[in-house]
C-alpha cells in the first residue's frame, strides 16, 4: 500500500468508508455525501443571493435618506413661505375691500399716491412671486413625497428578499443535517472522516501549489498574495475574514489590500472592471459562476483559481470549474 501513488490510495479509501453497510442497504453512504454535498451548495447559493439583496437593499437606503433629507428641506422651505403668505393674505384682509392702490388713488394727498406708487408696485410684485414659489415649492415637496414612499417600497422589498433568500440558505442547511441525522453515529463519523480528509488534502495540495502563483504583479498580484494567504480557512456565508469567508467576502479583503473597493456580493462585483473572454484570461482576475450569478473566484492561470467554494469547505486552488454552476465570465479590476 505505501508505493500507491496518493490519488490511487484516497479513490480507495473512499471506496472502502463509502461501501453499503447492514444498517443503511437502502441507501450508501455515498448517495447520502452526494445529496448533503448537493444541499450544502444550494445552501451556499442562496447564501450569496442574499449578499446580492443586502448589497441592493444598502443602495436603496442610502438613496431613501438622500430623498427623505430632500423631502425635509424641501418641507422646511414650504412652511417658510407659508408663514409669508400669511402675512399676505392677513395684509389682504386688514386692506378691507378696498385694496391699497384705490385707497392711495383716491386719497386727498396726490404727492402721497405718486411716491408711493413706485414701492406699492415693487410690494405687489414681491406677493406675486413668494405666492408663485409657494406654489411650485409645494409641487416638488408633492413630487419628492411620492418619490419617498416608492423608495421605501423598494426597501421592503429588497428587505424580504434578504431574508427569504437567508431562510432558503439555512434551511437547506438544516435538511441536510436532518438527513445525516438519520444515519447512525458510526456512519455520521465516516462521512466526517472521509469529508476532513478530503479538505486535508485539498489543503496540502494548495499550499503546495500556492508558491507558484506568488510572482504575479500589479493590483491582481497583491489581490492573489492575499488569497493565498487565507488557505485552509473555512467558508461561512456571509462571512468577510479574518478567519471565515464567503466567495465574494474572499475577493472583496483581497482587492482592498490592492486599494480597489468592492461590494461584499459576486453578482455586484461582476459589474465592476474590464469584461474578459476566457481565452484572454490573466491571474488576478475575477471569474463568475451561476445563473445568476452566485460564485466568484481569483483566476490564477493554467485553468485553476483561488476560491471559497461553498459551506462546509475552505479556502483552495482548484480547477476552474464550478460543476452545476456555469461559468459565465471574467472582469478585470
Amino acid at each position: 500500500m505505501r508505493n500507491l501513488p496518493r490519488s490511487l490510495f484516497a479513490a480507495l479509501m473512499a471506496i472502502a468508508l463509502l461501501s453499503p453497510t447492514p444498517a443503511n442497504a437502502a441507501q450508501t453512504l455515498a448517495e447520502v455525501a452526494a445529496k448533503v454535498k448537493d444541499l450544502e451548495e444550494q445552501a451556499t447559493t442562496a447564501a450569496e443571493n442574499a449578499q446580492a439583496a443586502k448589497v441592493q437593499l444598502g443602495k436603496l437606503k442610502k438613496t431613501l435618506d438622500s430623498v427623505q433629507q430632500q423631502a425635509s428641506q424641501q418641507g422646511a422651505s414650504v412652511n417658510e413661505l407659508h408663514k409669508s403668505i400669511g402675512v399676505i393674505a392677513a395684509d389682504q384682509y386688514k386692506a378691507g375691500p378696498l385694496s391699497q392702490s384705490l385707497e392711495l388713488l383716491f386719497s386727498s394727498d396726490p404727492a402721497l399716491y405718486l411716491s408711493s406708487a413706485g414701492s406699492l408696485a415693487a410690494v405687489t410684485r414681491k406677493k406675486t412671486a413668494d405666492l408663485k414659489k409657494f406654489s411650485v415649492s409645494t409641487q416638488r415637496l408633492n413630487a419628492t413625497t411620492f418619490t419617498v414612499s416608492d423608495k421605501l417600497a423598494l426597501v421592503k422589498a429588497a428587505e424580504a428578499k434578504f431574508t427569504k433568500q437567508l431562510a432558503i440558505a439555512n434551511s437547506k442547511l438544516k435538511e441536510a443535517e436532518e438527513l445525516l441525522s438519520k444515519l447512525t453515529a458510526a456512519e455520521r463519523e465516516r462521512l466526517a472522516k472521509l469529508k476532513e480528509d478530503q479538505e486535508d488534502n485539498d489543503q496540502q495540495s494548495s499550499l503546495a501549489d500556492a508558491g507558484k502563483y506568488a510572482g504575479v504583479s500589479g493590483r491582481g498580484g497583491i489581490a492573489i498574495k492575499y488569497g493565498l494567504a487565507q488557505i485552509g480557512d473555512k467558508y461561512v456565508f456571509g462571512a468577510a475574514g479574518l478567519t471565515y469567508w464567503d466567495c465574494s467576502g474572499l475577493t472583496m479583503r483581497a482587492f482592498q489590500a490592492a486599494g480597489v473597493s468592492l461590494p461584499h456580493s459576486s453578482r455586484a462585483q461582476y459589474g465592476y472592471g474590464k469584461a474578459i473572454s476566457r481565452k484572454d484570461l490573466l491571474p488576478g482576475d475575477l471569474v463568475f459562476f451561476g445563473k445568476p450569478i452566485s460564485h466568484v473566484a481569483i483566476y490564477l492561470g493554467g485553468d485553476r483559481m483561488l476560491t471559497a467554494p461553498r459551506t462546509g469547505s475552505r479556502v483552495k486552488i482548484a480547477t476552474l470549474d464550478m460543476g452545476r454552476k456555469p461559468y459565465i465570465g471574467a472582469r478585470r479590476l
